[in-house]
């Protein structure tokens, strides 16, 4: 059986789609794979903030497109990516193993977070980095940070900045992880919903090849990003919104956890609340309803939502 996998150019794209059809061509011997590359908005435009290109679905709508016009058969995301509401006709078919969901911190210097000096430079293009950074207390300056691995790092090398932050999980799949200065705790900082879960996305109406996806499904992470996107969806939030979400599993049981905070630091509230498993669309939006109680609709109002 063949299938065509459409992904984005970029290396980290490229490499975690190579290493997601692995594992699928693993389980099923017979798969013969070819690659499709396809380039979204996201890619095109780097030189200004996400929320200002748009938003939601910016590296993900072309390859929606490309599903539903028959010219791939499966696409690769980042979860993160991915808006929460699915296009009719298609569906997130597996969701593998989850990688490091931690931020990475990278300084030029080679300083812990906490180490920093006052007044120093951290570059990010995330409003959800930015308001966790701001809720610390320090005058740091956060400025924004757009473009692809290498370039970003290029960035600190150049000076530019005195650190910047990553997702680990990118930095690994990569091999780059020896870059990284400090991975950051959740108490530092919660990650963006579904960050560090790489998702196969196809046409609900292929059914035999929706079969063969689910052999590299795994159902502990499809449950904790389900709770983490029903939160967002909740919250009627994208990727532009300054939101840290993290499920974490414990038996039949599984906390989800947010923090939802204006970008200068000036508010923000920090909750979590527990359910059943097999629940998790309902823990996302009990947790959402409290956020709402505690602060969180009038941060949202603040932001404009």
């Amino acid at each position: 059986m063949k299938i065509r996998v459409g992904t984005r150019a970029s290396l980290l794209a490229t490499t975690q789609t190579a290493q997601t059809m692995a594992t699928l061509v693993a389980a099923h011997p017979d798969l013969e794979v070819e690659t499709v590359f396809i380039r979204t908005a996201g890619d095109v435009r780097q030189d200004v903030p996400l929320a200002q290109v748009g938003g939601d679905g910016l590296f993900v709508k072309e390859l929606e497109r490309a599903l539903e016009d028959g010219r791939i058969d499966v696409a690769v995301h980042s979860l993160k990516d991915l808006p929460t509401a699915q296009p009719d006709g298609l569906e997130l078919a597996a969701i593998l193993p989850r990688e490091d969901a931690r931020d990475a911190f990278i300084s030029a210097a080679g300083t812990l977070l906490g180490q920093l000096p006052d007044e120093a430079r951290i570059g990010t293009g995330s409003s959800r980095r930015q308001a966790q950074l701001a809720v610390q207390g320090r005058p740091w300056q956060v400025r924004g940070l757009r473009g692809n691995v290498d370039t970003r790092l290029a960035r600190l090398q150049e000076g530019a900045f005195d650190a910047i932050l990553l997702a680990c999980a990118g930095l690994d799949r990569l091999d780059r992880g020896a870059v990284i200065t400090e991975r950051l705790s959740f108490l530092q900082m919660l990650p963006a919903p579904g960050q560090g879960a790489v998702v196969i996305q196809c046409r609900s109406e292929d059914a035999a090849l929706r079969a063969r996806l689910s052999a590299v499904d795994d159902a502990a992470t499809r449950a904790a990003v389900t709770a983490e996107r029903a939160l967002l969806a909740c919250l009627h939030g994208g990727c532009s919104i300054p939101l840290g979400a993290l499920g974490r599993v414990r038996d039949d049981r599984m906390e989800l956890e947010a923090f939802l905070g204006m970008p200068d630091g000036s508010d923000h509230v920090r909750l979590s609340w527990t359910g059943p498993l097999a629940k998790p669309v309902a823990l996302g939006e009990a947790l959402a309803d409290r956020l709402f109680e505690a602060g969180g609709k009038a941060i949202l109002g603040r932001l404009g939502r």
